[in-house]
C-alpha cells in the first residue's frame, strides 16, 4: 500500500490525492448543519455535492460490510440507481472497478466517490453533510483517519419548537402530548453523544454554535476556517450564496412577520412561559453547559413524568440506533433518501432532516 501524509504531517494509511483533509459537518437535526455545509460550499473551495451521502447511518447497515465482495456489489446495484450517483456527475465503469477493487469500508467507499468528484470540478478538498453522522463519528473518524469534524449545536429549546411543527420524533402514544418535550430529549441524546466522541479525537473536533454563525458570520467563519485549514471568506461566501443561504430551509419560512422569522430565540416568541419551563426542566442541564440562559434561572423542579421521560427516552434511542447498526434489522432500513428514479425533491430544496424519523411508538 502506498502510504501518504495528511495536511499535518501525519502518515495515512491510504493514498488521498485531496491537498487538505475533509471536513464532516454534523449536529442534531434542525441545528443548521445545512447552513454551515452551503457556507463551506460557497466559499469556492470544496467541491459542490448538494445532497445527502448516506453512508454511513444508511449504507451501512443495509449492505453491511465492505469487505465482502458481494455486498460491494449490492450497495453497487442499489447506489447506481440513486439521485446521489446521478448528482456526483461520475462515469459508472471507473467508478465501479475502483470500488469493487479497492473498498473495504465506508470510509474508502465516500473517499472514492468525493476526491472523484473534487477532482473533476477541479477543487482541492471536500466536506460532507447529514447531520445522523452525529452518532458514527468513531466509524468515521477510524475509517476516514484524516477527517475533521464541526458539530453544529443550537439552542436545544428552538430545536425542540421546529422538530414539534415537523413532526419527526414520535413519542410513546402515552406521551402524544408532550412530543415536544421527546423532541428536546432526542436533541440531548445526540448532542451528548457527538461531544462526548468529539472529546476522544483532539485536534479534529470543534463545536460550533448557530447563533453565532448567524449573529457574528465573519468571527465564526475565522474560527472555523482556522480549525480546518481555510480561508472562509465572508464576502465571497455571501456573493455566491449556494442553497440555503439564497433560499432558507427553515420551518418557518411561511411567516409573513419578519420577526417571527428570525431564526434565533424562537422559543421565546412561541412558546408560553409553562412550555419553556416544561422544556428547561427537561434539557436545562446541557443548555447551561453549552452557554445558554434559561429564562427560569434553575431547570424547573422535574415531576414525576419529566424524570421517568428523562429515564426512557435516551436508552430507547441509543437500543434502536444499535439494533439498526448492529444486527440484521439493519437491512431493512428504508432507502428513501437516495431518491431512486426522477428526483422528487429538487435539489434546491435540501431539508435537514434526522434521516429516517424517529418513532418511538413503531
Amino acid at each position: 500500500m502506498e502510504f501518504q501524509t495528511d495536511w499535518r504531517g501525519r502518515r495515512t494509511g491510504r493514498a488521498n490525492p485531496m491537498s487538505k483533509p475533509p471536513v464532516f459537518v454534523l449536529g442534531s437535526a434542525r441545528s443548521g448543519t445545512t447552513l454551515l455545509y452551503h457556507t463551506l460550499l460557497s466559499s469556492g473551495s470544496f467541491a459542490v455535492y448538494r445532497t445527502e451521502p448516506a453512508a454511513f447511518d444508511l449504507l451501512v447497515p443495509k449492505f453491511g460490510s465492505l469487505s465482502e465482495l458481494g455486498n460491494r456489489k449490492r450497495l453497487l446495484d442499489v447506489w447506481f440507481r440513486s439521485y446521489q450517483f446521478r448528482l456526483s456527475g461520475l462515469e459508472r465503469n471507473s467508478l465501479e472497478s475502483r470500488i469493487l477493487g479497492e473498498c473495504r469500508n465506508y470510509g474508502d467507499f465516500l473517499q472514492i466517490v468525493m476526491n472523484e468528484i473534487a477532482r473533476i470540478q477541479g477543487v482541492e478538498r471536500w466536506a460532507v453533510w447529514g447531520p445522523d453522522n452525529l452518532l458514527h463519528i468513531p466509524t468515521i473518524a477510524r475509517d476516514v483517519p484524516h477527517a475533521l469534524f464541526v458539530h453544529m449545536i443550537r439552542d436545544g429549546r428552538d430545536v425542540a419548537v421546529s422538530l414539534g411543527k415537523e413532526g419527526w420524533i414520535h413519542p410513546f402514544p402515552w406521551d402524544s402530548k408532550r412530543a415536544m418535550l421527546v423532541g428536546a430529549l432526542h436533541w440531548k441524546w445526540k448532542v451528548d453523544q457527538g461531544r462526548s466522541d468529539g472529546r476522544n479525537i483532539p485536534g479534529r473536533y470543534l463545536e460550533v454554535h448557530f447563533e453565532d454563525l448567524v449573529s457574528r458570520p465573519q468571527e465564526t467563519l475565522a474560527k472555523i476556517g482556522t480549525f480546518i485549514g481555510q480561508d472562509l471568506n465572508h464576502s465571497v461566501i455571501a456573493k455566491t450564496a449556494v442553497g440555503t443561504l439564497s433560499n432558507p430551509n427553515s420551518t418557518f419560512r411561511e411567516d409573513r412577520n419578519p420577526a417571527a422569522g428570525n431564526p434565533i430565540g424562537r422559543w421565546e416568541r412561541r412558546l408560553s412561559h409553562a412550555d419553556i419551563a416544561s422544556l428547561e426542566s427537561v434539557i436545562g442541564d446541557l443548555l447551561l453547559e453549552l452557554g445558554y440562559g434559561l429564562m427560569f434561572h434553575s431547570p424547573a423542579q422535574r415531576n414525576f413524568q419529566v424524570r421517568t421521560m428523562q429515564k426512557l427516552y435516551p436508552p430507547y434511542f441509543a437500543a434502536k440506533e444499535w439494533l439498526r447498526t448492529h444486527t440484521p434489522l439493519g437491512r431493512f432500513v428504508n432507502t428513501d433518501r437516495l431518491r431512486f428514479g426522477d428526483d422528487p425533491v429538487g435539489q434546491n430544496q435540501e431539508r435537514e432532516s434526522p434521516g429516517q424519523p424517529d418513532h418511538a411508538n413503531a
